[in-house]
């Protein structure tokens, strides 16, 4: 299994368009930030047939110190979430 870094993705956009690569690669940058910006303010963004991102709450829980086995408090956090689409779930499933 290959992981796939910011430049492949970026020398694939490339090959798939007309972009160059320096526009592929802001059009990426521009991408993850909108996402961010999205997820920052508490919206979700939808791409469809890909997948939904999403803000998700944690509240603060009681976990434990894997070495100790001490209590220690978690704090409450917003966390960001992924859950895919039907074409990407279809596409993973068929490899």
């Amino acid at each position: 299994m290959a992981k796939l870094t910011k430049s492949d993705v970026v020398d694939s956009i490339v090959e798939l368009t007309d972009l160059s690569k320096k526009d592929a690669n802001a059009a990426v940058d521009a991408m993850v930030a909108t996402i961010c910006n999205a997820l920052s303010a508490g919206d979700s963004v939808g791409l469809i047939g890909f997948g939904t991102f999403e803000p998700r709450y944690r509240p603060a829980r009681t976990g434990r110190n894997p070495q100790t086995g001490a209590p220690l408090d978690i704090a409450e956090k917003t966390v960001p979430v992924f859950k895919a689409g039907k074409k990407l779930r279809d596409a993973a499933a068929s490899d």
